[in-house]
């Protein structure tokens, strides 16, 4: 009888990188797949309303490039950029006060992307960077993906406090500061011009780079626009300005743009062509259509005129929602607004009984870099109508009553 030896146990597979392990996913997109029941009212995203895309003038546009101009719009394009595009994109900067070249300019796949290349082109592992408390979630993740040391900067309603940031800089000596000044995600707030003025001092002086994060900036809903931390002295050469078409166009175009110094650009675009070589050309020369056809400034005033009856609505109906000795911040545009429940709460632990509710909100810790405050939470006012935003925010005062 033969006797047949036993196969050799299987080696493991090599482990994933550190890196992969240690940089979780998004709470967010989890929260999301959990509340994907269509009577689920979900304040918890930060979807723009697809009710208010302009379908009709993006499909011209599309339709315009592949009936004139098909070899070319199928074809590869340059890591930098359609030209076009990108003169486009610098015509617009130009109007608000901002001199820009089309060479000043990488267009990306969503600004998203323009976050990862400057983490892979500006960050060592275990270098410092300062970010804003509470902070863009997915700017959290990028920049831990790149083994960042993260040091929050102390803020209040108003953004960052220069004066906390000169110290942290003293201290820690970081690579760069990343902020979104406008109309904060998750926080909704604006930083005023003298704070803005003040980090581009603060960055001359100490040296230091400045992400400074603009998707939402465009959304505004009353008040004055602030210029941009980039338009303030001493931030010209070390301020790297992002952009995207995600909330004023549509988010599936992915079509996202940085402003920065050329030094800094070219390294950007050697780390997008190891990417993904370069954003969809098609995509590309239909948004220049667009913006060459379309009048997009009118298109926005007209979302924006929508999504302040939405924000209306939902801060006309918070306090009866909330309980009593809770604050919120009053956003002038965006999509946000960030919620801070009495001293006891802690709004992640509350949510598994407020989704039996069908109706959910973002819980605030997964924003902060540092020690998490547990009482806030996140509501997005733009996807809902505001009779769907009341409804919400009913069944929301439910749940917290128990």
């Amino acid at each position: 009888m033969t006797v047949t030896e036993p196969a050799p146990a299987a080696v493991p597979t090599p482990p994933l990188a550190a890196r992969a392990a240690s940089v979780g996913g998004s709470p967010v997109r989890d929260i999301l797949a959990v509340t994907a029941r269509p009577e689920v009212i979900n304040f918890a995203g930060g979807l723009p309303a697809p009710g208010l895309f302009d379908k009709a003038g993006i499909a011209a546009a599309f339709g315009a490039v592949l009936a004139e101009q098909p070899e070319r719009a199928l074809q590869y394009s340059t890591t930098e950029g359609e030209p076009t595009l990108r003169a486009a994109i610098a015509a617009r900067f130009d109007a608000r006060g901002l001199g820009t070249g089309a060479d000043d300019l990488v267009i990306t796949t969503g600004s998203q992307q323009a976050l990862s290349l400057l983490a892979t082109a500006l960050i060592e592992p275990g270098e410092t960077i300062l970010v804003e408390s509470p902070c863009y979630l997915a700017a959290l993740q990028a920049f831990g993906f790149a083994g960042a040391h993260i040091v929050p900067v102390p803020c209040d309603e108003a953004g960052i406090d220069p004066d906390s940031l000169d110290e942290l800089v003293a201290l820690h000596r970081p690579k760069l500061l990343y902020t979104v000044p406008t109309f904060q995600n998750p926080t909704g707030r604006t930083m005023p011009a003298e704070r803005r003025a003040a980090i581009a001092e603060i960055a001359a002086r100490r040296g230091l780079w400045i992400i400074e994060d603009d998707p939402y900036g465009e959304l505004r809903f009353e008040g004055e626009r602030v210029p941009w931390i980039a338009s303030y002295p001493g931030a010209e050469d070390r301020t790297i300005l992002l952009g995207s078409f995600s909330k004023v166009m549509a988010p599936g175009l992915r079509l996202g743009w940085l402003r920065g110094p050329a030094a800094l650009l070219r390294a950007c675009v050697v780390a997008k062509q190891s990417a993904d070589l370069h954003t969809p050309t098609v995509n590309q020369l239909a948004a220049a259509r667009y913006l060459a056809d379309n009048d997009l400034d009118a298109h926005v005033a007209r979302v924006a005129g929508e999504y302040r009856e939405h924000r209306d609505a939902m801060l006309g109906g918070l306090g009866a929602a909330l309980p009593e000795g809770s604050s919120w911040i009053r956003p002038e545009g965006g999509m946000f607004v960030w919620a801070r429940l009495p001293e006891g709460y802690d709004t992640a632990a509350l949510l598994p009984g407020v989704v039996k509710h069908d109706v959910a909100y973002v819980p605030g810790a997964p924003f902060y870099a540092g020690e998490p405050d547990r009482s806030t939470l996140r509501m997005c006012f733009v996807t809902q109508t505001p009779d769907e935003i009341a409804e919400g925010l009913r069944r929301l005062g439910g749940a917290l009553r128990g």
